[in-house]
């Protein structure tokens, strides 16, 4: 079965930088789409960044762009997101995705359990 696993959350200062990492364990290529979501309590888990893993294309939330940078290492099977010049809007729980099309939440199959984003001031 797909896996991703999520790692490199935690604490960091407004305008700092972070890196989170997406192993996609078992990967397989029909999967083709690999995203990032964030979700706060009490708000519906939105679309980060996206990253056709086959392709390399990428998608990035208005919210984001510029500040954040989807990637990924197609032989490591991992997905990268660059996080810079953090706000302390960007706090929330990351999730990675595998599986789907673009931001379409409905279409991604395969879900991490998340790894925490705290941007403190």
């Amino acid at each position: 079965v797909v896996q991703p696993l999520e790692s490199g959350g935690g604490t960091v200062q407004v305008g700092g930088s972070m890196r989170l990492s997406c192993v996609v364990i078992g990967y397989i290529s029909s999967v083709n789409c690999v995203a990032w979501f964030r979700q706060t309590p009490g708000k519906d888990r939105e679309a980060v960044a996206t990253i056709n893993t086959q392709e390399g294309t990428t998608y990035s939330a208005d919210s984001v762009k510029g500040r954040f940078t989807i990637s990924r290492d197609k032989a490591k099977t991992t997905v990268y997101l660059q996080m810079d010049s953090l706000k302390p809007e960007d706090t929330a729980m990351y999730y990675c995705a595998a599986g789907g099309r673009t931001f379409e939440i409905g279409s991604y199959t395969y879900w991490g359990q998340g790894t925490q984003v705290t941007v403190s001031s």
